[in-house]
């Protein structure tokens, strides 16, 4: 019995040494080919929400100090009604950017407008409006979008709408800071629109974000800069992996402009932002005439359930 019992026990670990292979050998096939997981992460809560998960520092709750911030350069902008529209003095704007030509700016390029605490010189408080949600997800590289959805409910258009966001780590401690921009020059009367930045690697993948409205400033209806413009038969189609929509439609505007933008903001089923695309027209648009658009917008996260347009046109 003795004997038996151990020969028995032989065969019993033998058959589990091939099992145990087997099962090996399986599980290292069904991996042999490496997975690119992308990640995603968003602090914003199921939309609409009354406060978004972050902070979010009021737009009616005036700066502790000045606070210096960057604008990008649009057509028809000089350095002389930029310090009176920030109300800087001239001298302070150009000792700011001292390798900015004033006779040579070209549009898309950036200012800093300073802020001195040795003036009464300080950034205009912005007008306000409400954050509707904010998002933020990682990148398979570990850098990171940001979005920040606000909306003007008041009647005018505003323009410079600028926030800083930074993201925090779990102990509350800033990791990086930004600054979050439209991708169009103004956002319409009773309409929503998204911030957005980047973040370079290396960001934890549990940032969470904190934003503080920087700049907002309202302008005229007819302010002579921008051109009454709308969209027509816009649709979109979502591919079959649902992360990319092809979006298109007709842009009409009442005068002869010379720059059209349109956007395309991405959203999934609960209303979050995953993706935002700007098409820049490569030709002018006349008076009264039709400009057909077509261009793709992805996501960052999740699939796209509908996508919102807007439009703007200048001189």
């Amino acid at each position: 019995m003795y004997l038996n019992y151990n020969h028995l026990m032989r065969k019993f670990m033998i058959l589990c040494i091939l099992f145990a292979s087997a099962c090996n050998a399986n599980s290292s096939g069904a991996n042999s080919e490496p997975i690119n997981i992308t990640p995603y992460l968003t602090t914003t809560p199921s939309a609409p929400a009354a406060q978004p998960d972050g902070l979010v520092v009021s737009v009616t709750t005036p700066f502790p100090s000045p606070t210096p911030f960057i604008y990008t350069v649009k057509s028809g902008d000089t350095l002389g009604q930029l310090a009176q529209k920030f109300n800087v003095s001239l001298s302070a704007l150009m000792a700011a950017n001292p390798n900015v030509d004033p006779n040579s700016m070209s549009v898309g390029q950036t200012l800093k407008i300073p802020s001195q605490s040795s003036t009464s010189a300080s950034t205009p408080t912005p007008v306000p409006f409400p954050v509707k949600q904010i998002a933020c997800y990682p990148t398979a590289d570990r850098g990171m979008w940001c979005f920040v959805l606000i909306n003007n409910n008041s009647s005018n258009p505003i323009e410079d709408v600028t926030a800083q966001i930074t993201l925090l780590d779990a102990n509350g401690k800033s990791i990086a800071s930004q600054t979050a921009t439209l991708p169009l020059d103004i956002l319409a009367p009773n309409s929503s629109m998204p911030l957005t930045t980047y973040f370079a690697p290396d960001i934890p993948l549990n940032a969470k974000p904190q934003v503080q409205i920087l700049t907002a400033i309202q302008i005229q209806p007819n302010d002579p800069r921008y051109l009454p413009a709308t969209l027509q038969n816009t649709s979109f189609k979502v591919d079959s992996s649902g992360l990319t929509a092809q979006v298109n439609g007709q842009v009409v505007s009442s005068g002869n402009a010379k720059l059209i933008w349109v956007m395309a903001t991405a959203y999934d089923e609960s209303g979050n932002i995953i993706g935002v695309r700007r098409w820049e027209s490569a030709s002018a648009l006349s008076a009264g005439s039709s400009l057909p658009f077509s261009f793709m917008v992805s996501s960052i996260a999740g699939s796209i359930s509908r996508v919102e347009f807007a439009v703007e046109a200048r001189r």
